[in-house]
């Protein structure tokens, strides 16, 4: 399977790939040399924890003294959530899968966004995201596939989009999601997948290095030293994430004093990697417009700059194409894009992510 990285820069797509290879799944190849293990492999993702945040502060939890340090892999763009968790769950890149972000517009819609973490009634989530999952190909092969996460997850449009095939198990305490987790690791082969949000929360809500921050840390710290304590004979734990995070201390509002929206229908994705549909016969102008204003400050692409540089992997759907912004704007260093409807929202947020800075991009391969 092409996933579109050269062989020195492993992102997600090459990680679930390697995973299910040591599981013997056809059609996969274990490009990151995992090896083969005991046919229990358990893929724990922390929303949030990128590789910095591992270099800065890993060290104050005794439980990462006794992790080894596998590598750094990187996501691909945008880093924020929903396109790194669909790409891990297909083992495709963005332009096959076709998340393409935290929101972007609903092609033949009444220009609406799409987010794909809340989701839409209106979009089937098969539909919307084609690509039989991993999971999906792996219980079909004979592999117990298991998913533990907060309660919340189950059944929702996202999950079934980008995670569906595998068995759903509900948890919201540590203690719940360790059990669960003991208890389908015991088949083999098995393979189980689970996620934490809350470092990634409070990053947004206080920013990294924060005293709330530092708890959820600790409370991340916790979890592994508890799976690790519970696990069966055999069993690897790899654990990731799905991107970095910086705090930002330089803020844009679109539209206000200045003239960045007089073209534009739509703002899509978010504060650090923006879709922005533009109305039909000034995209040109609008892009001259947004370069000449930002300068260096942000990088700023058409939708065909965007497909012809890889921007979403070598491969660019129909569908992909029709979801992508006009113009993408991709911003540098800490600032963030705001759109003027969502002020108090977006400004409020310490932790952003979403762009292509390393501290954004880069994650632990952890293994333990």
């Amino acid at each position: 399977m092409n996933t579109g990285k050269s062989i020195d820069h492993f992102g997600l797509s090459h990680l679930i790939n390697s995973v299910f290879s040591t599981l013997n799944l056809d059609g996969t190849t274990d490009y990151l040399s995992l090896g083969q293990g005991q046919m229990r492999e358990c893929l724990v993702l922390i929303d949030g924890m990128g590789q910095d945040a591992i270099n800065k502060f890993s060290e104050q939890f005794p439980i990462f003294e006794d992790i080894k340090q596998v590598k750094t892999i990187y996501t691909d763009f945008p880093s924020t959530t929903a396109t790194s968790i669909s790409t891990l769950g297909t083992g495709v890149l963005p332009g096959m899968h076709g998340m393409l972000g935290y929101t972007v517009r609903v092609p033949r819609s009444d220009n609406r966004l799409l987010n794909a973490l809340k989701w839409d009634e209106r979009v089937d989530p098969v539909i919307w995201q084609k690509v039989p999952t991993m999971f999906e190909r792996a219980a079909i092969a004979g592999i117990a596939v298991t998913h533990v996460a907060a309660k919340r997850y189950e059944g929702s449009g996202f999950t079934q989009a980008a995670l569906r095939g595998a068995k759903y198990v509900g948890a919201n305490s540590i203690q719940e999601m360790v059990t669960a987790v003991h208890l389908a690791l015991q088949p083999q082969p098995s393979f189980v997948y689970t996620y934490l949000n809350n470092l990634d929360s409070a990053g947004h809500s206080d920013g990294v290095g924060s005293d709330k921050w530092l708890t959820a840390f600790e409370y991340v710290a916790e979890f592994i030293a508890k799976l690790k304590q519970s696990a069966p004979a055999g069993t690897r734990f790899w654990i990731t994430s799905d991107h970095g995070m910086v705090n930002s201390t330089e803020q844009i509002i679109l539209g206000q004093d200045n003239q960045l929206l007089d073209n534009v229908t739509l703002i899509g994705g978010e504060p650090r990697a923006r879709h922005i549909y533009i109305k039909p016969g000034a995209v040109a102008e609008t892009i001259t417009q947004w370069q000449e204003f930002f300068a260096q400050k942000v990088k700023i692409l058409s939708r065909q700059d965007a497909i012809s540089s890889g921007l979403f992997g070598p491969v660019v759907t129909e569908d992909s194409s029709d979801r992508m912004g006009d113009l993408i704007a991709i911003a540098n260093k800490d600032l963030i894009l705001v759109d003027p409807a969502r002020i108090k929202e977006e400004t409020s947020m310490v932790g952003h992510h979403g762009g292509v800075t390393d501290t954004e991009v880069a994650i632990p391969l952890l293994l333990t």
